[in-house]
């Protein structure tokens, strides 16, 4: 029961670590929505620190703050799209966090990770950028690559530097990333 609370108490700190995060951005020309900020890195930290389901539903709960609070609806799905399945997508990284016998966390395979939830949160951005922001395209260009290139433009940087985040954290800090046994959340 301790243990559960625990975790509890973690998922909704990170929760608000990464609201508050997502207001300290980097300026760029993103009309349409997207930005660069520090959002991912408190969903990064749980799918890490605690499992892939804890990740996921972190990421969910980012999601659905950042969808009650900075939204742009246009459809039910391109909603699902652009907020709470992005962010869930994230905590799938912690499917590479590998650890030696000691429980250390393999830190290039924990990066792969990152890289590779940040690429299955694109491809959610890419996919309500073809359906539902298409109309954006400017006249003579295909509609797919301009979503790739509008999403690409803000998400690689946002995930580098959470990369780097990240890196930075589990070299000063490896014992935050031991993974901590975890109980499951009530249901």
């Amino acid at each position: 029961m301790q243990q559960r609370t625990l975790v509890m108490v973690e998922i909704a700190l990170m929760t608000a670590l990464a609201f508050i995060l997502s207001f300290v951005k980097f300026p760029g020309p993103w009309v349409q929505g997207g930005s660069i900020s520090l959002i991912m890195v408190p969903i990064f930290i749980m799918a890490f620190r605690r499992g892939w389901r804890v990740g996921v539903l972190t990421g969910l709960l980012v999601g659905i703050v950042n969808l009650m609070y900075n939204a742009s609806i246009i459809h039910p799905i391109q909603m699902l799209l652009d907020y709470p399945v992005p962010y869930a997508v994230l905590g799938l990284a912690a499917l590479f966090a590998f650890r030696n016998s000691e429980g250390k966390l393999s830190v290039p395979w924990a990066l792969f990770g990152l890289l590779f939830a940040g690429f299955l949160r694109l491809l959610s951005h890419i996919v309500s950028g073809v359906v539902w922001f298409g109309s954006f395209t400017p006249e003579g260009m295909n509609v797919y690559l301009y979503s790739i290139g509008y999403n690409i433009s803000y998400l690689l940087p946002e995930i580098l530097i959470t990369l780097v985040v990240v890196y930075i954290l589990s070299r000063a800090q490896p014992d935050f990333f031991h993974m901590k046994k975890t109980t499951p959340l009530p249901s």
